[in-house]
Order: structure tokens, then C-alpha cells, then sequence
């Protein structure tokens, strides 16, 4: 029973498990219309530069301490949302330069694919696909802000792994508490986020799932056209 229930959430990608998944981590977490470093003149009025950012963004004494690195990731995120003042759209900016830099990318579209479907692809299609599916996951995380009301994080200290550590929060609204877990590793001397689970269920897995489903019945370019299109598209 509660391995078809496990396989039900699998199948639901898009749905109210990616849109958790992608809400707590602050988060997940990565970024709306994707506006990279450099795109935009920091000087325009509604484009945050580094030193406006440090206003939103809560420093970490030790970067060595992924605990502190999640909450005060999450905090940041959290005195976003919570300003009246900003617009939606200013509030997405800010939010991707606090959270996107602490996303394993490059790692989460490798795991995603699988070693099989992976190694496939030509230099060309791996660089193209880490692209769709980066823009994918920061859309789908930007998308999942107007979510936010009142909810309270709970984090619980990192439990070492073969592949690094993982970091349990609670989150607690009215009526509810979900567990979610963050799989994270050493990445250029940075502790980096690489897969959630919610409630035990992998969002990587649950991408793994889906993109098998596509490679299956069709092509690369099928599993391309599908990661363009908007997440609430799907």
C-alpha cells in the first residue's frame, strides 16, 4: 500500500510535490524569468546589484556549518516575502541571487537523467538539456513563491551520508507538518544542495521517472520540447 502510494507521487510531477518541494527550501529551490549576473545593468531600478542584495541576504559565519547556511538561506528568503513594499516580480529577482548559488545544477540534471539515458547524449545535448532543466527547476521554484503564507521551518542538525550529508526540516502550517529532507555536498569547497525528498519521496526521482517516460516512447527532442514549456503547462 504505501508503495503504490510512493509510485502514485512519482507519476504527479508538476503537481502539489514539486510545488513543496520547491517552496521550502526558501528556498529550492532555485529565478523567474531567469535573469543571469551581467544580463541587465545593475544600476536599473528594479535589478538588485551585489551591495543592494546584502540588505536581503543574512551573511553565514562558517560555510563549513550547513546548518547555519540553510537557515539563514531560509530566514533571507522568508524577510523577502514578508516585505509589503516589494512588487512580485522584484521579490523573484532577489530570491534567485540569495538561493541559486547554493543548487548543485549541474549535478541535479545529471541525476535526474540517469547514468543510462546520460551518457547518451552528446556534449552538445548534456550542455543543452543542464540548461532546460535548470531554467525548469528556478521557473517552477519563482512559481511556487506566491505560495508562501505563514508556514514555520523546523531544522534538525546534519546527519552525515555516503554521499555527503543530508539536513531534515519540518514544516509546519495550520493543519499540517511535512518532513522534508535536503541531500547536500561538498561542491567547490561550498556545501550545495543536490536532490529533496518529501516525505520520502525523491524530486529527483520523480524527475528520473518522468524523463524515463518521455526517452521511452519518444526522442531527446521530445524530453527538450517538454522542458520548455512553462511548468503549470504540463
Amino acid at each position: 500500500m504505501e508503495s503504490g502510494k510512493k509510485r502514485g507521487l512519482l507519476t504527479n510531477c508538476g503537481g502539489r510535490l514539486i510545488r513543496i518541494a520547491l517552496l521550502v527550501p526558501f528556498f529550492l529551490i532555485i529565478c523567474g524569468g531567469i535573469l543571469r549576473a551581467g544580463e541587465k545593468d545593475a544600476a536599473e531600478a528594479n535589478e538588485p546589484n551585489e551591495v543592494w542584495l546584502r540588505t536581503w541576504d543574512i551573511p553565514v559565519r562558517d560555510s563549513n556549518d550547513a546548518n547555519e547556511l540553510m537557515v539563514a538561506k531560509y530566514n533571507a528568503v522568508i524577510k523577502v516575502l514578508r516585505e509589503q513594499d516589494l512588487q512580485m516580480e522584484l521579490k523573484e529577482k532577489i530570491v534567485e541571487k540569495i538561493v541559486c548559488p547554493i543548487f548543485d545544477f549541474e549535478l541535479m540534471s545529471k541525476l535526474s537523467l540517469g547514468k543510462a539515458h546520460w551518457s547518451k547524449l552528446n556534449t552538445f545535448e548534456q550542455k543543452k538539456f543542464t540548461e532546460l532543466f535548470t531554467k525548469h527547476i528556478k521557473k517552477s521554484y519563482l512559481g511556487s513563491l506566491k505560495l508562501y503564507t505563514d508556514e514555520i521551518a523546523i531544522f534538525k542538525p546534519a546527519m552525515e551520508e555516503k554521499t555527503g550529508i543530508s539536513i531534515e526540516m519540518q514544516i509546519v502550517s495550520h493543519d499540517s507538518k511535512t518532513k522534508v529532507l535536503y541531500k547536500m555536498r561538498r561542491a567547490e569547497k561550498k556545501w550545495k544542495i543536490f536532490d529533496v525528498e518529501i516525505e520520502g519521496v525523491s524530486i529527483l526521482m520523480t524527475y528520473r521517472a518522468q524523463f524515463d517516460d518521455i526517452l521511452r516512447r519518444g526522442s531527446v527532442k521530445d524530453l527538450f520540447s517538454h522542458l520548455e514549456k512553462e511548468p503549470d503547462q504540463k
